[in-house]
């Protein structure tokens, strides 16, 4: 599948419904309200569906966009028509479209645009590439196919930059491409203004977020002679700093911005009803984590990847991750000894 017969659908359909990843981050949320304009653009008839409601450093992304947190809605609109289209974006697999995933591909046609490794295909079209900086990235492409690029709107462009932005962890990561510098050029011709972007993303922060920080980087440990780096947050520490997750975004990076750290680890503790402990981890070289994710029914990309484990505690975790991430960075260096 490739972008010009998902183009073609697209130009046939009328009605969208676009939905994204549970716990949706920059990318995910960039991608999709940045598809929801084109559409718009284009006259089509769009609904964004969300679990719950855009709050933080992404509201400015939500405002003006047709989104519908019930299920119950996305239902009607879905039956007004026949010639309603499913559009998932940024989304790994059917699972981590939530409760309603399973109902919402039952939208003839569904389609999906997406860039993780581990996406093996769901839906009726598919275009995945996983090596692409991110899946704005491939909206903003798909919007050239459509013959629209030129006419987006600052409000789209900067949905689309947003995305790109966040998820190569401004232009640092590997997945960073030449195309990728020259997509971001495009969206700034847009209107969008890189300072003002950046600024609302990570200048932005609460006292309550610093006092966050500090009590998560306090529980750094280190192990593999410093190879890997762990940080937890708890639900206590939120509650004493009165902050979500959310005020927790990025924070695995402080780690990873050691100088001898190859992988750093998140631990976040959820909810009490949810026994859950999600996992997020980021690494630099040539270490695949999404390898080490999908061993726990985890993905994501080579160098950005998580999971969630129920029923365990943050140790019992930690001690399960590191051996699995030995083992990884024994192979990425044995593969780096094959090629001298």
């Amino acid at each position: 599948m490739n972008k010009t017969a998902l183009s073609q659908a697209i130009k046939s359909g009328k009605k969208f419904i676009l939905a994204t990843h549970i716990r949706p981050d920059g990318d995910a949320l960039g991608s999709t309200f940045g598809l929801a304009h084109i559409l718009m653009m284009m006259g089509k008839e769009v609904l964004c569906y969300l679990e719950e409601p855009v709050t933080g450093v992404y509201s400015t992304l939500a405002q003006g966009m047709p989104i519908e947190t019930d299920f119950t809605c996305i239902t009607a609109f879905a039956q007004q028509r026949t010639d309603v289209v499913g559009i998932a974006l940024d989304c790994g697999d059917l699972g981590r479209l939530g409760d309603n995933g399973a109902e919402l591909c039952k939208i003839q046609p569904f389609l999906v645009i997406d860039h993780h490794q581990g996406n093996k295909g769901f839906g009726d079209l598919h275009w995945i590439e996983p090596h692409r900086s991110s899946t704005g990235e491939m909206v903003y492409d798909l919007a050239e196919e459509l013959g629209v690029a030129e006419k987006l709107s600052k409000e789209a462009a900067e949905c689309l930059y947003t995305a790109i932005v966040t998820d190569t962890g401004s232009f640092r990561y590997d997945s960073t491409t030449s195309h990728t510098f020259a997509v971001a050029g495009r969206l700034i011709d847009r209107g969008v203004r890189p300072g003002t972007v950046c600024q609302r993303l990570f200048d932005n922060a609460s006292f309550g977020s610093l006092q966050l920080t500090q009590a998560v980087l306090a529980s750094l440990q280190t192990y593999l002679d410093q190879q890997v780096a762990v940080i937890r947050m708890t639900q206590q520490m939120l509650q004493e700093t009165g902050t979500s997750s959310e005020d927790a975004e990025g924070l695995v990076n402080f780690p990873r911005s050691v100088k001898n750290v190859r992988v750093a680890v998140f631990l976040k503790e959820g909810e009490a009803e949810t026994d859950q402990i999600s996992i997020s981890m980021r690494a630099k070289g040539d270490c695949d984590v999404a390898e080490v994710a999908a061993q726990f029914s985890g993905g994501g990309h080579r160098n950005a990847a998580g999971c969630r484990i129920h029923g365990k505690t943050m140790d019992e975790v930690c001690a399960m991750l590191i051996p699995a991430l030995e083992q990884a960075l024994q192979e990425t260096q044995q593969t780096a000894k094959e090629k001298k």
